[in-house]
């Protein structure tokens, strides 16, 4: 990891974007970012566990909340992010074996943090988890990165159809090994399968050790989120089309994925878990008219007022404040304070005399969103960027 003290310089949490002087660079991308980071952090750190809002729980099985559409939304701004950040490069064949050594690097960077997320702080390496949200991330940017730089948007949208229909068929119509019918349940679908032969359940996700939310074969179709991303950036990038019509078109393409993502529903459901074709469409649309909506209001009405800036110093150090979130909150777990543990006595002490049981999970992980708000706070305004 890189550590930058220059202002204008920003990571998508992959891959650099040009300086913010440029007229490249998208404003509405950085809060779009930044959002979702609080975002996460929100749902990822509640006061109690036990008592959660269900907006900000997941779906148990089958259907969306709102929590769940924050990592696609996350997939979908790399998706967009890799446009801007390699278009030059694409339209030099020169330097694309620089390029691919590059988003090599860069993927195996991520893979890295997210394994040393997981280890910390005990470093069982015989019972670490493999798979993982930044594993995930460092798949998509690969196989997204390297899409870009050989591929045309006509390959990308017959690519992005015949990974969803692909997927599809594999999860409803191949036989499970050892359990027999294709099926969508937890621990017996195709892509729980595999898990346990290429990561063995010790490499799983320890509340089942069974299947893993961020498994390997769901990683497919969480390669079509990017690209549904990477088609939304080269639309905007249109400079033949006027940015009204480019706002409104999206619009349209983003209601129709939602629509056609409802529809597949009816027989492919919407499941995060197991990142569903019609998942992908569904939180896919959404993301491009939430996108939409930012770009006509920050780049294209210029309207960045007071409630950009929070999101702008979360977006800058969206990998950084997500990793260092999680790793914060395991030490506070080892940390001992009389009879608890310091996260534990921080949160009986300032949280649960004065709210319900609730509402003090609630404001325990608001506070939790401050607090890193204070800190990027002043990394945004000191410049300091870190690059991975």
């Amino acid at each position: 990891m890189q550590t930058t003290t220059q202002a204008a310089v920003e990571t998508t949490g992959t891959v650099p974007l040009a300086e913010s002087s440029q007229p490249a660079r998208l404003i509405s991308l950085d809060v779009f970012r930044g959002l979702t980071v609080m975002a996460m952090i929100l749902v990822n750190n509640p006061g109690d566990w036990g008592h959660i809002y269900a907006p900000l729980e997941h779906a148990h099985w089958h259907g969306c909340t709102p929590t769940d559409l924050i990592f696609p939304f996350f997939l979908f701004i790399v998706g967009v992010s890799i446009v801007y950040a390699l278009d030059g490069a694409r339209r030099q064949p020169e330097t694309h074996g620089r390029t691919m050594v590059r988003i090599l690097k860069r993927s195996a960077i991520l893979f890295g943090l997210g394994l040393l997320g997981a280890l910390y702080p005990k470093f069982e390496f015989e019972t670490v988890r493999i798979p993982g949200v930044l594993a995930r991330i460092s798949w998509v940017f690969l196989v997204c990165g390297l899409l870009f730089l050989k591929t045309t948007r006509r390959q990308q949208i017959g690519l992005l159809a015949f990974v969803l229909v692909f997927y599809n068929v594999l999860l409803q119509v191949v036989p499970v090994p050892d359990y027999g019918a294709a099926n969508l349940e937890a621990g017996t679908n195709l892509g729980a399968w595999l898990d346990r032969v290429v990561f063995t359940e010790n490499h799983l996700w320890k509340n089942s050790r069974t299947w893993d939310p961020e498994g390997l074969l769901g990683t497919l179709p969480a390669i079509g989120t990017g690209l549904l991303g990477m088609l939304t950036a080269q639309w905007l990038r249109h400079k033949d089309v006027e940015q009204a019509t480019r706002v409104a078109w999206l619009f349209v393409a983003g209601g129709a994925a939602v629509l056609l993502g409802l529809i597949w529903n009816g027989w492919f459901p919407i499941n995060k878990s197991l990142w569903t074709s019609s998942y992908v469409l569904y939180t896919g649309g959404l993301a491009m008219m939430a996108l939409a909506a930012l770009y006509w209001l920050t780049d294209v009405q210029n309207h960045r007022g007071w409630w950009t800036k929070p999101a702008l110093a979360y977006g800058v150090n969206a990998i950084t404040v997500f990793l260092l979130s999680a790793i914060v909150s395991k030490t506070l777990n080892l940390i001992k304070v009389g009879d608890m543990m310091l996260r534990a006595w921080l949160y009986n002490t300032f949280f649960t005399p004065y709210f319900s049981p609730i509402n003090a999970s609630l404001a325990g992980a608001l506070v939790c969103v401050l607090i890193w708000l204070g800190v990027l706070w002043v990394m945004y305004k000191k410049g300091i960027i870190i690059k991975v």
